[in-house]
């Protein structure tokens, strides 16, 4: 099973910060387990929005110039309130530092006013090629399918920042 958990992006200003919107559904697969009587998102997923949220910011910064971005650390997670089905998590995530393929960012998420979770991430970017060079068609490959998926979750996004 794979996510996307972001749905929308909503606002971006590269190299600086993103906010993006998680629309939680009683048909997300995982609510099935996560728990039955009392459907929540599982922490670790209102985490992973955050992750992806901040590396959506660094392939718009970047201009896609990198197929993976992985989490290499999650520092200072505070969990807040339930996220259950019906909600909207607002994910905001700011760009705190860069040092070559590593990236420090700072992110919160939101569900009707209230804090869902936060934490401030350490992104690594690569490419598949970096490692062993015959992967670079599937670099290739991976930014294209990227590049269309932005398209998609950008949507009329009208309040691009630059």
């Amino acid at each position: 099973m794979r996510f996307n958990l972001v749905d929308r992006i909503l606002e971006v200003s590269p190299g600086k910060s993103i906010r993006t919107a998680k629309n939680l559904t009683l048909g997300e697969e995982y609510l099935a387990d996560h728990f039955p009587t009392f459907p929540v998102m599982p922490g670790v997923l209102m985490l992973q929005t955050l992750v992806e949220t901040g590396a959506w910011l660094l392939r718009l910064t970047d201009d896609f110039q990198q197929s993976l971005i992985v989490l290499r650390e999650a520092r200072n997670v505070k969990y807040g309130n339930f996220m259950e089905p019906g909600r909207v998590m607002i994910a905001t995530v700011e760009l705190v530092e860069r040092h070559g393929s590593l990236a420090v960012l700072k992110g919160k998420a939101e569900a009707d006013g209230q804090s869902t979770v936060s934490a401030r991430l350490s992104l690594e970017c690569s490419n598949l090629s970096d490692r062993n060079s015959s992967l670079k068609g599937m670099d290739v490959n991976l930014v294209d399918l990227l590049r269309r998926q932005s398209l998609l979750l950008m949507g009329e996004m009208t309040r691009v920042k630059g």
